[in-house]
């Protein structure tokens, strides 16, 4: 093609691929909960046959071998594999460090036993509010919260570091110091208060859920006098306060570049370079029909927005890019409808309006509980249909 005379902003050179240092191993979609802000896909009724043990195996020793070195068991609801003791023995045996990362339901003192003879190192429990009418609402189950604070105490009297983690929303962040109480006596060690992102189920909810400016930042000034307060009195509980994307300026550094430090493996084998990725129209690679080294260094969907050369403006002009890798192409998809987009929580996108706009919906927004759309299997197998 002829010269017409505009020329592009030099561009840094494309940084080295690093290693898949954490492996997201998601088990199964299945879930006897069904919270509106679930980050699997719309769409998880209609997808694949779960992986075999044999074949997660094959999976967490290839990533192995190629430096991974955490892996956390995820879902949906992790405890419905039968097999998870083994995977957990597995995945000790082969090095990594290993994470649980449950509801609590479906566990039980002798799992837990059974997980700690198995080698597990850590266990995240997630509660939806510190009520338990609105947690239970939220999870679908009369029994949801009782059965959490139990399996976090026999976590905690098992020996494993007490970890939490809550959802915020606009629903539960006004009661955020009744959240952070409520850790305090179950004895937390670590409390991440992550506000609701808007991938997935939340983003189809996002007018229910997304809290006003004023909620946050009421929620994080509280946050910020209990951690003053647990250092005076010497407690070593640590809170990790999340901040929503649509209340930022400029977008995170999203898995600190697409494919340079996260691996997911979906409940059928698809391989992703985030949780989030496999709304996007791109096709990844499947590891029942590829190794994990083709796939992360050679596939087409590792390598699609790698480096910079993908980057249209403003992001390839500025001067963030080598900080943020142009934000989340999820989120550039799911707002704009283009994947290669900036992203619009930037101030800089000329999509930014769009973030704007759900602020100000953010501000009249009255949508009950019962009025959104629950991550069930029936909603799912709709939403499938088109």
């Amino acid at each position: 093609m002829p010269n017409t005379g505009s020329s592009l902003p030099e561009l840094p050179p494309t940084p080295e691929v690093g290693l898949p240092l954490w492996l997201l191993a998601e088990l199964t979609y299945r879930c006897p909960l069904q919270c509106p802000y679930c980050s699997n896909p719309l769409d998880f009724a209609a997808q694949g046959q779960e992986l075999s043990t044999a074949q997660w195996f094959k999976v967490m020793a290839q990533a192995r071998e190629m430096g991974a070195a955490q892996i956390g068991f995820s879902g949906g609801e992790p405890l419905v594999r039968q097999d998870l003791a083994e995977l957990i023995a597995e995945a000790r045996r082969l090095g990594y460090y290993t994470n649980l990362i449950t509801s609590g339901i479906g566990l039980t003192e002798a799992r837990i036993a059974a997980f700690k003879q198995a080698g597990l190192d850590h266990i995240q429990i997630s509660f939806q509010a510190s009520d338990e009418q609105v947690n239970n609402l939220l999870a679908g189950s009369r029994k949801a919260f009782a059965q959490k604070l139990e399996m976090a105490r026999a976590v905690k009297a098992h020996g494993y570091p007490m970890v939490l983690n809550f959802v915020t929303h606009r629903h539960n962040i006004d009661k955020i110091d009744r959240i952070i109480e409520l850790c305090i006596a179950l004895d937390a060690d670590f409390v991440e208060l992550a506000t609701c992102q808007f991938y997935g189920w939340a983003h189809l909810n996002r007018v229910g859920l997304l809290p006003t400016r004023d909620q946050l930042e009421r929620a994080e000034r509280i946050t910020n006098e209990y951690r003053d307060k647990l250092k005076t009195e010497g407690n070593p509980c640590k809170l990790i306060f999340v901040t929503p994307d649509y209340y930022e300026e400029r977008p995170k550094a999203c898995m600190n570049g697409w494919g340079n430090l996260f691996l997911t493996i979906t409940p059928d084998g698809t391989a992703l370079p985030c949780h989030g990725a496999r709304q996007l129209p791109v096709q990844f690679p499947n590891v029942r029909e590829h190794d994990l080294r083709h796939i992360w260094y050679e596939s087409f969907g590792f390598n699609r927005f790698r480096g910079y050369q993908w980057m249209p403006e403003p992001c390839r002009s500025c001067d963030e890019k080598e900080k943020d890798f142009g934000g989340c192409r999820c989120q550039a998809f799911m707002l704009t409808g283009d994947a290669s987009n900036a992203d619009p929580v930037c101030a800089k996108s000329p999509d930014h309006g769009l973030i704007l706009k759900a602020r100000e919906q953010a501000q009249s927004a009255d949508l009950a509980i019962d009025q959104m759309t629950f991550r069930n299997e029936r909603n799912s197998r709709v939403i499938a249909r088109g």
